[in-house]
Protein backbone atom coordinates (compact mmCIF):
# COMPACT_ATOMS: atom_id res chain seq x y z
CA UNK A 1 0.00 0.00 0.00
CA UNK A 2 1.38 3.74 -0.76
CA UNK A 3 2.85 5.18 2.44
CA UNK A 4 -0.09 8.11 3.58
CA UNK A 5 1.60 9.39 6.38
CA UNK A 6 4.99 10.50 7.31
CA UNK A 7 6.11 10.72 11.36
CA UNK A 8 9.05 11.84 12.64
CA UNK A 9 10.07 10.73 16.51
CA UNK A 10 10.35 13.48 19.29
CA UNK A 11 13.52 13.65 18.96
CA UNK A 12 13.29 15.08 15.86
CA UNK A 13 11.68 18.26 16.85
CA UNK A 14 14.05 20.90 15.62
CA UNK A 15 16.33 22.47 18.12
CA UNK A 16 16.52 26.07 16.13
CA UNK A 17 14.03 27.65 14.61
CA UNK A 18 15.01 29.37 11.19
CA UNK A 19 15.37 33.13 10.73
CA UNK A 20 13.98 34.22 7.23
CA UNK A 21 15.84 37.53 7.63
CA UNK A 22 19.30 35.78 6.92
CA UNK A 23 18.28 35.11 3.25
CA UNK A 24 16.34 37.85 2.58
CA UNK A 25 17.77 39.92 -0.70
CA UNK A 26 17.14 42.94 1.25
CA UNK A 27 17.49 44.10 5.09
CA UNK A 28 13.65 44.55 6.78
CA UNK A 29 12.70 48.16 6.81
CA UNK A 30 13.15 49.83 9.98
CA UNK A 31 10.27 50.13 12.40
CA UNK A 32 9.14 53.49 13.33
CA UNK A 33 7.86 55.72 16.13
CA UNK A 34 4.88 58.03 16.40
CA UNK A 35 7.97 60.60 15.31
CA UNK A 36 8.54 58.72 12.87
CA UNK A 37 12.13 57.94 13.05
CA UNK A 38 13.50 54.30 13.26
CA UNK A 39 13.35 52.94 16.88
CA UNK A 40 15.43 50.73 18.40
CA UNK A 41 14.46 47.72 20.78
CA UNK A 42 14.32 49.62 24.04
CA UNK A 43 11.23 51.05 22.26
CA UNK A 44 9.37 47.67 22.74
CA UNK A 45 10.23 47.06 26.01
CA UNK A 46 7.34 48.12 28.16
CA UNK A 47 5.39 45.35 26.58
CA UNK A 48 7.59 42.48 25.47
CA UNK A 49 10.45 40.54 27.50
CA UNK A 50 13.84 41.50 25.84
CA UNK A 51 14.83 38.19 25.05
CA UNK A 52 11.44 38.61 22.36
CA UNK A 53 12.64 41.85 21.85
CA UNK A 54 16.05 40.40 20.65
CA UNK A 55 14.50 37.62 18.32
CA UNK A 56 12.23 40.56 17.00
CA UNK A 57 15.70 42.33 15.79
CA UNK A 58 17.69 39.61 15.00
CA UNK A 59 19.26 38.30 11.77
CA UNK A 60 20.92 35.48 12.59
CA UNK A 61 19.69 32.09 10.59
CA UNK A 62 19.59 30.03 13.48
CA UNK A 63 17.94 30.98 17.08
CA UNK A 64 18.00 28.08 19.47
CA UNK A 65 14.73 26.98 21.02
CA UNK A 66 14.78 26.42 24.96
CA UNK A 67 14.30 23.01 26.02
CA UNK A 68 11.74 23.79 28.50
CA UNK A 69 9.81 24.94 25.40
CA UNK A 70 11.26 21.81 23.23
CA UNK A 71 9.77 19.37 25.99
CA UNK A 72 6.33 21.29 25.75
CA UNK A 73 6.30 20.56 22.74
CA UNK A 74 6.69 17.02 22.53
CA UNK A 75 2.76 17.37 23.68
CA UNK A 76 1.92 17.55 20.38
CA UNK A 77 5.25 17.58 18.32
CA UNK A 78 6.76 16.56 15.70
CA UNK A 79 2.84 16.73 13.70
CA UNK A 80 2.17 14.46 10.84
CA UNK A 81 2.39 15.04 7.49
CA UNK A 82 0.10 13.46 4.83
CA UNK A 83 -0.44 12.31 1.55
CA UNK A 84 -4.08 12.72 0.36
CA UNK A 85 -4.04 10.00 -2.05
CA UNK A 86 -8.20 9.93 -1.38
CA UNK A 87 -8.29 13.68 -1.96
CA UNK A 88 -6.16 12.97 -5.61
CA UNK A 89 -8.39 10.24 -6.44
CA UNK A 90 -11.78 12.61 -5.63
CA UNK A 91 -9.97 15.36 -7.99
CA UNK A 92 -8.93 12.72 -10.39
CA UNK A 93 -5.75 14.61 -10.85
CA UNK A 94 -2.10 13.44 -11.47
CA UNK A 95 -0.89 16.07 -9.00
CA UNK A 96 0.40 14.69 -5.56
CA UNK A 97 -0.90 16.55 -2.68
CA UNK A 98 0.50 16.82 0.91
CA UNK A 99 -0.51 18.34 3.53
CA UNK A 100 0.85 18.89 7.25
CA UNK A 101 -1.49 18.95 9.94
CA UNK A 102 -0.87 21.34 12.70
CA UNK A 103 -4.23 20.52 14.42
CA UNK A 104 -2.99 17.82 16.40
CA UNK A 105 -2.18 20.65 18.93
CA UNK A 106 -4.57 20.78 22.17
CA UNK A 107 -5.84 23.99 21.03
CA UNK A 108 -5.98 22.45 17.96
CA UNK A 109 -4.09 24.89 15.67
CA UNK A 110 -0.75 25.94 15.12
CA UNK A 111 -1.20 28.89 17.21
CA UNK A 112 0.63 26.62 20.78
CA UNK A 113 3.58 27.25 18.35
CA UNK A 114 4.57 30.83 19.60
CA UNK A 115 1.92 30.72 22.50
CA UNK A 116 4.41 28.15 24.51
CA UNK A 117 7.84 30.21 23.46
CA UNK A 118 6.42 33.45 24.34
CA UNK A 119 4.68 32.28 27.56
CA UNK A 120 8.55 30.26 28.93
CA UNK A 121 10.13 34.45 27.66
CA UNK A 122 7.64 35.60 29.67
CA UNK A 123 8.02 33.70 32.90
CA UNK A 124 11.31 34.14 32.69
CA UNK A 125 11.70 37.76 33.15
CA UNK A 126 9.21 37.72 36.17
CA UNK A 127 6.06 38.81 34.80
CA UNK A 128 2.85 37.52 36.08
CA UNK A 129 0.39 38.36 33.58
CA UNK A 130 -0.52 38.50 29.73
CA UNK A 131 -2.91 40.43 27.57
CA UNK A 132 -3.88 39.73 24.67
CA UNK A 133 -6.67 39.99 21.70
CA UNK A 134 -8.05 36.93 19.10
CA UNK A 135 -9.51 36.80 16.13
CA UNK A 136 -11.59 33.38 15.49
CA UNK A 137 -9.81 32.44 18.95
CA UNK A 138 -7.33 29.92 17.77
CA UNK A 139 -5.19 32.41 19.66
CA UNK A 140 -6.60 33.14 22.59
CA UNK A 141 -6.93 29.27 23.18
CA UNK A 142 -3.24 28.87 22.58
CA UNK A 143 -2.33 32.05 24.46
CA UNK A 144 -4.22 30.58 27.57
CA UNK A 145 -3.44 26.83 27.37
CA UNK A 146 0.74 28.43 27.26
CA UNK A 147 -0.28 30.41 30.31
CA UNK A 148 -1.81 27.93 32.62
CA UNK A 149 1.58 25.83 31.37
CA UNK A 150 4.20 28.50 32.79
CA UNK A 151 1.70 30.21 35.60
CA UNK A 152 0.53 32.82 33.97
CA UNK A 153 -2.67 34.87 34.08
CA UNK A 154 -4.15 35.52 30.73
CA UNK A 155 -6.47 37.85 29.22
CA UNK A 156 -8.19 37.66 26.07
CA UNK A 157 -9.75 40.17 24.03
CA UNK A 158 -11.90 38.59 21.64
CA UNK A 159 -13.15 40.45 18.47
CA UNK A 160 -17.06 40.54 19.16
CA UNK A 161 -18.76 38.91 15.85
CA UNK A 162 -15.84 35.79 16.78
CA UNK A 163 -16.78 35.95 20.42
CA UNK A 164 -20.84 35.92 19.06
CA UNK A 165 -20.23 33.24 16.50
CA UNK A 166 -17.63 30.86 18.36
CA UNK A 167 -19.07 30.06 21.76
CA UNK A 168 -16.77 26.84 22.67
CA UNK A 169 -13.59 28.95 21.85
CA UNK A 170 -14.81 31.30 24.72
CA UNK A 171 -15.33 27.53 26.98
CA UNK A 172 -11.75 26.86 25.64
CA UNK A 173 -10.10 29.53 26.92
CA UNK A 174 -11.88 29.66 30.51
CA UNK A 175 -11.10 25.82 30.53
CA UNK A 176 -7.50 26.49 30.82
CA UNK A 177 -7.85 29.51 33.17
CA UNK A 178 -8.32 32.89 31.00
CA UNK A 179 -10.49 35.86 31.22
CA UNK A 180 -12.16 36.65 28.00
CA UNK A 181 -13.71 39.62 27.10
CA UNK A 182 -15.71 40.76 23.71
CA UNK A 183 -13.85 43.81 21.81
CA UNK A 184 -14.66 46.73 21.80
CA UNK A 185 -15.02 46.47 25.73
CA UNK A 186 -15.57 48.89 28.88
CA UNK A 187 -12.40 47.73 30.12
CA UNK A 188 -9.90 50.05 28.44
CA UNK A 189 -10.22 53.58 27.03
CA UNK A 190 -9.84 52.14 23.38
CA UNK A 191 -12.89 49.86 23.96
CA UNK A 192 -14.40 52.69 25.50
CA UNK A 193 -14.00 55.13 22.47
CA UNK A 194 -14.89 52.39 20.35
CA UNK A 195 -18.50 52.14 21.89
CA UNK A 196 -18.96 55.44 22.12
CA UNK A 197 -18.75 56.17 18.56
CA UNK A 198 -20.52 53.14 17.31
CA UNK A 199 -22.24 50.88 20.06
CA UNK A 200 -22.67 47.92 17.87
CA UNK A 201 -19.26 47.89 16.69
CA UNK A 202 -18.69 44.31 15.86
CA UNK A 203 -15.06 44.77 16.43
CA UNK A 204 -11.91 43.65 14.36
CA UNK A 205 -8.22 42.43 15.26
CA UNK A 206 -7.15 46.15 14.92
CA UNK A 207 -9.36 47.49 17.93
CA UNK A 208 -8.75 43.98 19.97
CA UNK A 209 -5.08 44.43 20.27
CA UNK A 210 -5.40 48.50 20.75
CA UNK A 211 -7.02 47.09 24.02
CA UNK A 212 -4.51 44.29 24.65
CA UNK A 213 -1.68 46.69 24.46
CA UNK A 214 -3.30 48.95 26.57
CA UNK A 215 -4.03 46.59 29.48
CA UNK A 216 -0.14 45.27 29.11
CA UNK A 217 1.27 49.19 29.29
CA UNK A 218 -0.87 50.39 32.25
CA UNK A 219 0.66 47.62 34.48
CA UNK A 220 4.13 46.38 35.78
CA UNK A 221 3.08 42.78 35.85
CA UNK A 222 1.50 42.27 32.32
CA UNK A 223 3.31 42.04 28.85
CA UNK A 224 1.55 41.77 25.38
CA UNK A 225 1.28 38.71 23.72
CA UNK A 226 0.75 38.79 19.53
CA UNK A 227 -0.35 35.45 17.59
CA UNK A 228 0.44 36.57 14.40
CA UNK A 229 2.47 39.97 12.36
CA UNK A 230 5.54 40.16 14.15
CA UNK A 231 8.72 38.51 12.97
CA UNK A 232 9.77 36.78 16.37
CA UNK A 233 6.33 34.96 15.71
CA UNK A 234 6.94 34.01 12.03
CA UNK A 235 10.40 32.47 13.88
CA UNK A 236 8.85 30.40 16.65
CA UNK A 237 6.21 28.88 13.52
CA UNK A 238 8.83 27.60 11.47
CA UNK A 239 8.50 24.45 13.40
CA UNK A 240 5.95 23.73 10.23
CA UNK A 241 8.28 24.10 7.60
CA UNK A 242 11.36 22.23 9.16
CA UNK A 243 9.72 19.38 10.29
CA UNK A 244 8.10 19.11 6.62
CA UNK A 245 11.25 19.29 5.12
CA UNK A 246 12.54 16.47 7.47
CA UNK A 247 9.08 14.61 5.80
CA UNK A 248 9.22 15.06 2.37
CA UNK A 249 12.93 13.20 2.80
CA UNK A 250 11.46 10.29 4.28
CA UNK A 251 8.72 10.39 1.20
CA UNK A 252 11.39 10.87 -1.02
CA UNK A 253 9.73 13.74 -2.93
CA UNK A 254 9.98 17.97 -3.07
CA UNK A 255 7.33 20.39 -3.10
CA UNK A 256 6.68 22.58 -6.51
CA UNK A 257 4.08 24.99 -5.33
CA UNK A 258 3.21 25.75 -1.28
CA UNK A 259 -0.21 26.84 -0.23
CA UNK A 260 -0.95 28.49 3.63
CA UNK A 261 -3.65 30.83 4.35
CA UNK A 262 -2.58 34.49 5.42
CA UNK A 263 -3.54 36.69 7.86
CA UNK A 264 -0.88 38.46 9.54
CA UNK A 265 1.18 35.61 8.63
CA UNK A 266 2.30 33.70 11.14
CA UNK A 267 0.23 30.47 9.36
CA UNK A 268 2.23 30.79 6.08
CA UNK A 269 5.83 32.13 7.40
CA UNK A 270 5.62 28.74 9.12
CA UNK A 271 5.17 26.24 6.68
CA UNK A 272 6.83 28.16 3.90
CA UNK A 273 9.84 30.43 5.41
CA UNK A 274 12.01 27.16 5.37
CA UNK A 275 11.01 26.63 1.95
CA UNK A 276 12.58 29.92 0.69
CA UNK A 277 15.68 29.21 2.63
CA UNK A 278 16.37 26.42 -0.44
CA UNK A 279 15.08 29.26 -2.84
CA UNK A 280 17.39 31.61 -2.16
CA UNK A 281 19.74 28.98 -2.89
CA UNK A 282 18.19 28.36 -6.29
CA UNK A 283 15.14 25.93 -5.50
CA UNK A 284 12.43 26.44 -7.62
CA UNK A 285 9.41 26.40 -5.41
CA UNK A 286 6.68 29.00 -5.47
CA UNK A 287 5.22 29.83 -2.37
CA UNK A 288 1.85 31.06 -1.86
CA UNK A 289 -0.12 33.17 0.54
CA UNK A 290 -3.74 33.21 0.79
CA UNK A 291 -6.21 35.24 1.98
CA UNK A 292 -9.92 35.94 2.06
CA UNK A 293 -11.30 38.63 -0.91
CA UNK A 294 -13.16 40.16 1.67
CA UNK A 295 -9.95 40.89 3.25
CA UNK A 296 -7.25 41.88 0.48
CA UNK A 297 -4.44 42.56 2.75
CA UNK A 298 -1.93 41.69 -0.13
CA UNK A 299 -3.74 41.64 -3.14
CA UNK A 300 -5.29 44.50 -3.30
CA UNK A 301 -3.55 46.77 0.39
CA UNK A 302 -0.94 49.00 -0.15
CA UNK A 303 2.50 48.26 1.10
CA UNK A 304 3.29 51.70 2.99
CA UNK A 305 4.17 52.17 6.90
CA UNK A 306 1.19 52.42 8.75
CA UNK A 307 0.08 51.59 12.80
CA UNK A 308 -0.29 47.36 14.12
CA UNK A 309 -4.00 48.47 15.54
CA UNK A 310 -6.94 50.92 15.27
CA UNK A 311 -5.97 53.05 18.40
CA UNK A 312 -2.29 53.89 16.82
CA UNK A 313 -0.42 52.65 20.22
CA UNK A 314 1.90 49.91 18.37
CA UNK A 315 4.90 51.22 16.13
CA UNK A 316 4.53 51.77 12.50
CA UNK A 317 5.60 48.77 10.15
CA UNK A 318 6.13 49.08 6.38
CA UNK A 319 3.58 46.47 5.50
CA UNK A 320 0.78 45.82 3.02
CA UNK A 321 -2.33 46.99 4.85
CA UNK A 322 -6.16 48.04 4.22
CA UNK A 323 -5.14 50.61 6.74
CA UNK A 324 -5.46 50.87 10.88
CA UNK A 325 -8.84 51.87 10.64
CA UNK A 326 -10.14 49.22 8.35
CA UNK A 327 -13.26 47.41 9.32
CA UNK A 328 -13.66 43.90 8.03
CA UNK A 329 -17.18 42.53 7.39
CA UNK A 330 -17.90 39.65 9.53
CA UNK A 331 -16.87 36.41 7.71
CA UNK A 332 -16.65 33.23 9.56
CA UNK A 333 -12.49 32.79 9.26
CA UNK A 334 -12.20 35.34 11.70
CA UNK A 335 -8.47 34.65 12.06
CA UNK A 336 -7.94 36.41 8.63
CA UNK A 337 -9.19 39.47 9.28
CA UNK A 338 -6.38 42.08 9.89
CA UNK A 339 -5.86 44.92 8.04
CA UNK A 340 -2.00 44.49 7.74
CA UNK A 341 -0.08 41.49 7.25
CA UNK A 342 3.96 40.29 8.56
CA UNK A 343 6.24 42.97 7.57
CA UNK A 344 8.72 40.31 6.28
CA UNK A 345 5.53 38.42 4.22
CA UNK A 346 4.91 42.25 3.10
CA UNK A 347 8.26 43.01 2.23
CA UNK A 348 9.18 39.23 0.53
CA UNK A 349 5.63 39.71 -1.64
CA UNK A 350 6.55 43.22 -2.83
CA UNK A 351 9.94 42.12 -3.75
CA UNK A 352 8.04 39.45 -5.79
CA UNK A 353 9.91 35.84 -4.49
CA UNK A 354 6.05 35.01 -3.12
CA UNK A 355 3.23 34.92 -4.75
CA UNK A 356 -0.35 35.76 -3.29
CA UNK A 357 -4.32 35.06 -4.06
CA UNK A 358 -7.66 36.09 -2.83
CA UNK A 359 -10.96 33.23 -2.56
CA UNK A 360 -13.76 33.70 -1.72
CA UNK A 361 -15.71 32.69 1.55
CA UNK A 362 -18.37 30.23 -0.34
CA UNK A 363 -15.53 28.41 -2.10
CA UNK A 364 -13.22 27.46 0.70
CA UNK A 365 -16.19 26.26 2.51
CA UNK A 366 -16.61 24.36 -0.41
CA UNK A 367 -13.27 23.50 -0.52
CA UNK A 368 -13.30 22.24 2.92
CA UNK A 369 -15.96 19.97 2.43
CA UNK A 370 -14.20 18.69 -0.45
CA UNK A 371 -10.83 18.19 1.75
CA UNK A 372 -13.53 16.91 4.38
CA UNK A 373 -15.59 13.85 2.65
CA UNK A 374 -12.29 12.74 1.11
CA UNK A 375 -9.68 12.72 3.98
CA UNK A 376 -11.83 12.99 6.73
CA UNK A 377 -10.26 15.96 8.44
CA UNK A 378 -12.79 19.01 8.68
CA UNK A 379 -10.86 22.02 8.53
CA UNK A 380 -10.82 25.01 10.21
CA UNK A 381 -12.42 27.83 7.59
CA UNK A 382 -8.88 29.74 8.18
CA UNK A 383 -6.94 26.41 6.72
CA UNK A 384 -9.51 26.45 3.91
CA UNK A 385 -8.18 29.06 2.11
CA UNK A 386 -5.05 27.69 1.27
CA UNK A 387 -7.33 24.32 0.58
CA UNK A 388 -9.17 26.20 -1.91
CA UNK A 389 -5.74 27.52 -3.70
CA UNK A 390 -4.03 24.21 -3.20
CA UNK A 391 -7.07 22.27 -5.45
CA UNK A 392 -7.48 24.90 -7.75
CA UNK A 393 -4.26 24.59 -8.57
CA UNK A 394 -4.62 20.46 -8.21
CA UNK A 395 -7.45 20.89 -11.11
CA UNK A 396 -5.50 22.91 -13.17
CA UNK A 397 -2.59 20.16 -13.27
CA UNK A 398 -5.76 17.97 -14.15
CA UNK A 399 -6.50 19.91 -17.55
CA UNK A 400 -2.60 20.08 -18.82
CA UNK A 401 -1.34 16.74 -17.44
CA UNK A 402 1.19 18.02 -15.26
CA UNK A 403 2.27 15.70 -11.76
CA UNK A 404 3.29 18.74 -10.04
CA UNK A 405 3.55 18.16 -5.95
CA UNK A 406 1.51 20.56 -3.57
CA UNK A 407 2.11 20.95 -0.37
CA UNK A 408 -0.70 22.98 2.28
CA UNK A 409 -0.97 24.19 5.85
CA UNK A 410 -3.86 22.40 7.43
CA UNK A 411 -3.14 24.87 10.23
CA UNK A 412 -6.07 23.35 12.28
CA UNK A 413 -9.35 21.66 12.99
CA UNK A 414 -12.59 22.91 12.32
CA UNK A 415 -14.35 21.15 15.39
CA UNK A 416 -15.18 24.83 16.92
CA UNK A 417 -16.46 26.24 13.69
CA UNK A 418 -19.54 24.16 13.05
CA UNK A 419 -21.46 27.08 13.19
CA UNK A 420 -19.71 28.63 9.77
CA UNK A 421 -20.88 24.99 8.17
CA UNK A 422 -24.06 24.92 9.11
CA UNK A 423 -24.70 28.11 7.51
CA UNK A 424 -22.61 27.13 4.15
CA UNK A 425 -24.91 24.41 3.92
CA UNK A 426 -28.18 26.41 4.73
CA UNK A 427 -27.16 28.25 1.35
CA UNK A 428 -26.86 31.74 3.67
CA UNK A 429 -23.00 32.50 3.50
CA UNK A 430 -22.44 35.03 1.43
CA UNK A 431 -19.22 36.23 -0.58
CA UNK A 432 -18.21 39.77 -0.57
CA UNK A 433 -15.34 41.60 -2.02
CA UNK A 434 -14.49 45.01 0.30
CA UNK A 435 -15.89 47.57 -2.44
CA UNK A 436 -13.05 49.86 -3.57
CA UNK A 437 -14.28 53.60 -2.54
CA UNK A 438 -14.65 51.80 1.16
CA UNK A 439 -11.45 50.41 0.68
CA UNK A 440 -9.27 53.97 -0.49
CA UNK A 441 -11.31 55.95 2.29
CA UNK A 442 -9.64 53.47 4.71
CA UNK A 443 -6.18 53.89 2.86
CA UNK A 444 -6.22 57.72 3.04
CA UNK A 445 -5.93 57.84 6.63
CA UNK A 446 -2.62 56.32 6.49
CA UNK A 447 0.26 57.89 8.64
CA UNK A 448 2.18 60.45 6.42
CA UNK A 449 5.42 59.15 6.46
CA UNK A 450 8.90 60.58 4.88
CA UNK A 451 11.03 57.76 3.34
Amino acid sequence: MPQTKFILQENDIPTHWYNVVADMPNPPAPVLGPDGKPIGPEALAPIFPMSLIMQEVSAERWIPIPEAVREAYRIYRPSPLFRAHRLEAALGTPAKIYYKYEGVSPAGSHKVNTSIPQAYYNKEAGIKRIATETGAGQWGSSMALAGHMFGLEVRVYMVKVSYEQKPFRRSMMHTWGAEVFASPSMETNSGRAALAADPNNPGSLGLAISEAVEDAANRADTNYALGSVLNHVLLHQTVIGLEAKKQFELAGDYPDMIFAPCGGGSNFGGAAFPFFADKACGKNVRLVAVEPSSCPTLTRGKYAYDFGDTAKLTPMMKMFTLGHDFMPPGIHAGGLRYHGASALVSQLYHEKLIEAVAVPQTATFQAGVTFARAEGIIPAPESNHGIAACIDEALRCKISGEPKTLFFNLSGHGHFDMAAYDKYFSGSLEDFAYPEDALQESLANLPQVAE
